[in-house]
């Protein structure tokens, strides 16, 4: 079996809090953790402080192999502050648009079409935040519900701002709502491609992702997850309409871990992502590892999303299935089998038991990704 001893990975993580340096750290534990399960040694290096986006270096090996692998994190947390740091006000009405843009535009029904969990995760929010200012509203009003002096507002309408404020928010972010509204505003933004921010962020990101892919090495890993998936798909997409030839003789993978592509896709204006997407899945160089998870109902299960996106006539990505049941231990799994949003970020974390995928080793061990893709990782653990 040909092993990779050298490789470069592009990292596109999910919508979250966390920038580069933060994502790194993760990506130290999480390949300590794998390294325990899957008896192999992983020095993280420390980020180059000069690279943007943030660079480091991981060195890996056992008895039978080692590698070596530069990661790019290509985050978007500068998108996230943007959008989080506008007042209250606006974020409530910024993601109540970009929920009506979902409907008009058709995608809440391409959600509920393929997907219907996907469907509810994009109402949980909304539906949420709605009850609530309800309820903050049927407590400003109570006075004229009881039948009470127009006066009594006077006590009302605070108690109402102090109910919202200091009971109903902080309730709410125990499921990350706000969070969740300003992820759907940047589905939007990159689905319609009608923000001159998000495209001269994505443009930056195209040119960094340009020069990382000129770095020698034995394999190329494209790896995504959730909505970085769809800006890993625009920033391959527009490298391959202005070069297609770029990836000749390289052995490129791209690899889409609980991929939210169609979040973005399924909007009726979002014609430039559905094109890039079909230039993917048709260069002869990619091979497209699309890993899914039954028990997580951020992605699209089951969804061959090149034929979806208009290219039925493209090689479909290979599925890989994984089980967070049994990578993780009852205790573990009992603790955060309820969090949906913790459940969707396990692709990327580390596991407590040896299972059909690992992060750590596909971005840092030795197998190439059609044979991660093949079911064959576990031969690692039979290895001297």
């Amino acid at each position: 079996m040909e092993l990779i001893s050298k490789r470069v990975v592009l990292h596109f993580p999910g919508f979250e809090p966390l920038d580069g340096a933060a994502h790194r750290a993760r990506y130290e534990r999480s390949a300590r953790q794998s390294g325990k399960v899957w008896r192999f040694e992983a020095e993280t290096g420390a980020a180059e402080t000069e690279s943007h986006p943030l660079r480091f270096t991981v060195h890996a090996k056992a008895a039978a192999w080692q590698t070596e692998t530069i990661v790019h994190v290509f985050d978007h947390n500068e998108m996230l502050q943007a959008l989080r740091r506008k007042s209250l006000a606006r974020q409530l009405a910024d993601g109540f648009i970009a929920a009506g843009r979902i409907v008009i535009d058709g995608a809440m029904a391409g959600y509920f079409k393929h997907a219907w969990r996907f469907g509810l995760f994009f109402i949980f929010p909304f539906l949420l935040m709605s009850l609530g200012m309800l309820a903050t509203a049927a407590i400003a009003l109570l006075p004229l519900l009881a039948g009470l002096a127009l006066w009594q507002l006077i006590w009302s309408g605070p108690l109402a701002a102090l109910f919202f404020k200091f009971l109903f928010l902080p309730f709410t972010e125990r499921f990350h709502t706000l969070h969740l509204f300003a992820d759907w505003e940047m589905a939007v933004a990159l689905g319609r491609m009608d923000r001159p921010d998000f495209d001269a962020f994505l443009a930056r990101v195209t040119a960094a992702a340009r020069a990382a892919l000129a770095e020698p090495a034995d394999e190329y890993l494209v790896s995504s997850h959730s909505m970085g998936s769809s800006v890993a798909a625009h920033v391959i997409g527009k490298l391959l309409e202005d070069e297609p030839q770029l990836f000749d003789g390289k052995r490129v993978v791209f690899a889409s871990l609980g991929s939210a592509v169609l979040q973005c896709a399924l909007l009726k204006p979002a014609t430039i992502l559905r094109d890039r997407v079909g230039r993917i899945a048709r260069n002869a160089s990619i091979f497209w590892l699309d890993v899914q998870c039954l028990t997580d109902a951020i992605h699209f299960y089951k969804v061959p999303v090149a034929a979806v996106t208009g290219h039925p006539d493209a090689k479909p990505a290979t599925m890989l299935f994984m089980r967070v049941k049994q990578m993780l231990t009852p205790e573990h799994y009992k603790k955060i089998k309820l969090d949906f949003l913790r459940v969707h970020r396990q692709y990327v974390l580390g596991a407590d038991r040896q299972g059909s995928f690992d992060f750590t080793l596909l971005t840092a061990g030795p197998l190439r990704g059609e044979v991660v893709a093949d079911g064959k990782l576990m031969a690692l653990s039979s290895a001297p």
